[in-house]
């Protein structure tokens, strides 16, 4: 396997290890593996996130930019980010309405990349799902700093600790909001762009 979708392969491996570092001290109602999950997250999510950009350095490095590529990064990306989101929901910080349709958005992008597919079209990601997926990865480290936050359940003044847990999870919600709005825009924007495609497969 090449050495850029090997970090690309990375995302997705760590995708479920990621989900399972975040639920387990929930499942086991344990507040020590709490914390220690509170160490790990963000560093985690972090390095996985820097894969993104491994894998493109390496690719234009020694040239290994391929369709192959072109489909299985947006796929990574994907799976990493609704990943996060499905923590979210399960912690209550994301309605799970606005999960749905950021799934029937990721949904409807695969159909139409599988569409491209079939008539010989990779499609790579355009500005705005570049956009998109930037703040997909930001909503996640908000998400993540306030949930780590509770479970270090630092002794700070109760107005203090209040305060802080309120304007994280406002940002965290309007930056969920941000994601929807930027996701089915970038979609609009692919099938404007591959109009001519989804027309011919009809």
């Amino acid at each position: 396997m090449k050495i850029s979708n090997r970090f690309t392969l990375t995302r997705a491996v760590f995708a479920p290890i990621f989900y399972l570092i975040f639920n387990i001290p929930n499942w086991a109602h344990s507040h020590i593996l709490g914390i220690i999950s509170a160490c790990i997250m963000i560093p985690l999510l972090a390095v996985i996130e820097l894969t993104d950009y491994w894998d493109g350095h390496y690719a234009r490095k020694y040239n290994e930019v391929s369709d192959f590529g072109k489909l299985f990064d947006p796929f990574a990306d994907v799976m990493l980010n609704l990943t996060v989101f499905m923590c979210a929901v399960s912690a209550g910080y994301m309605p799970m309405i606005l999960f749905v349709l950021i799934l029937y958005r990721e949904f409807s992008q695969s159909f139409l990349r599988m569409i491209a597919l079939k008539k010989g079209v990779a499609i790579a990601a355009r500005k705005g799902g570049k956009l998109k997926t930037v703040f997909y990865i930001i909503s996640g480290f908000f998400f993540l700093t306030l949930e780590s936050y509770k479970r270090f359940a630092f002794p700070v003044p109760e107005f203090i600790d209040t305060i802080i847990k309120n304007s994280l999870c406002y940002a965290t919600f309007s930056l969920f909001i941000v994601c929807v709005i930027l996701s089915w825009l970038s979609f609009i924007d692919y099938i404007k762009s591959f109009y001519s495609i989804i027309k011919e497969s009809d």
